[in-house]
């Protein structure tokens, strides 16, 4: 072998025990080619979503509790409710505290209250159930549900449903329609109004007036066995597919949506917020953007008034640091 080549191999053979002049991390020379290598992430998730929890303080916003919840629904419709609140709160936080799991029971119904979510206990619970990833609750779409539950922790997690439909309130947890576990870091986490940790879990709301419990004003509609494709492979549009704008997305600038407020069904056309003359007619069924941008008239105008507001300002600071004419003292 060429000595040059020689040295070349000698130099990465790992069983030289000599210093290595490269400063590489110990064993990178023996790491097998043909293999991801192992960086050690895995081992280091929870310490560091923990980290990044941490780095992020409660917000200083009060905390303000629901009204009760009672299930208006009897005979399959209630029994279905009941089943899936309690898988709810068993697959979530069955080794929790009662608190723990209260609170979860609390998350699930303020969702069917809200606006943005199905109107049925179970639509909560399964909404994109479907989807490889996306699912609100993880245990509906990670194979957990193959498992049977244990007995006793069913029926403490079955007693906290009942409680929950029953109109007791997790003051604790107020208007959250979000959670996850204290050692993982979501996304979406900077994204929602983070409210207090109760247990394992660390809970959030919706960020402005819909994240208050005046916006809950959807109506529960019953039908529990009714899931449809919607809700099935649905999204929840604050975390998910929901922080961009079409616009943004180069979509166009003016659509449709529809809620469900109080119970009653509208669709609504959204302005475009954008639009040159920056003119926006408020018209009933129309949702308009609260502020629109300033004309280029108007840009010029509020420039001037700011260098007019500056020249006045200026002379006065000249005309204080001039010193006052000194007395002439009178001779004789």
């Amino acid at each position: 072998m060429d000595p040059a080549m020689r040295a070349l191999a000698a130099r990465h053979d790992p069983g030289q025990r000599r210093p290595d002049l490269w400063n590489r991390p110990e064993g990178w020379a023996s790491l097998d080619i043909a293999e991801v290598p192992d960086l050690g992430f895995a081992t280091t998730e929870g310490q560091t979503a923990e980290e990044l929890n941490a780095l992020r303080p409660f917000a200083d916003l009060p905390i303000r509790p629901m009204k009760p919840f009672v299930l208006q629904a009897s005979g399959e419709d209630r029994e279905r409710a009941l089943q899936c609140l309690t898988e709810a709160v068993y697959y979530e936080a069955a080794r929790e505290p009662g608190v723990g799991q209260e609170a979860v029971a609390q998350v699930v119904l303020n969702r069917v209250r809200h606006p943005a979510y199905p109107k049925s206990v179970c639509g909560v619970v399964y909404q994109g159930s479907a989807r490889a990833t996306g699912c609100q609750f993880t245990f509906t779409c990670d194979g957990s549900l193959r498992w049977a539950p244990e007995p006793a922790l069913w029926r403490q997690a079955r007693r906290v449903a009942e409680r929950a439909l029953s109109g007791y309130v997790a003051k604790q947890v107020g208007s959250a329609t979000h959670y996850h576990a204290a050692y993982v870091a979501p996304y979406w986490a900077p994204t929602l109004v983070k409210m207090t940790q109760v247990g394992a879990h660390i809970f959030y709301r919706w960020t402005g007036p819909w994240g208050e419990p005046a916006a809950f004003t959807g109506r529960y509609a019953g039908r529990e066995a009714y899931l449809t494709p919607a809700v099935l492979g649905g999204v929840d549009a604050r975390t998910q597919g929901g922080l961009l704008s079409p616009e943004a997305q180069g979509g166009p600038a003016e659509r449709q949506i529809t809620l469900a407020v109080a119970g009653e069904v509208r669709t609504y056309t959204v302005a475009d917020p954008t639009a040159a003359d920056g003119e926006r007619t408020r018209v009933r069924g129309v949702i308009s953007a609260p502020r629109r941008k300033p004309t280029a008239d108007e840009v010029r105008m509020i420039n001037q008034n700011l260098e007019a507001l500056e020249r006045s300002l200026d002379s006065g600071k000249a005309a204080s640091a001039t010193p006052p004419p000194q007395p002439v003292k009178a001779s004789g």
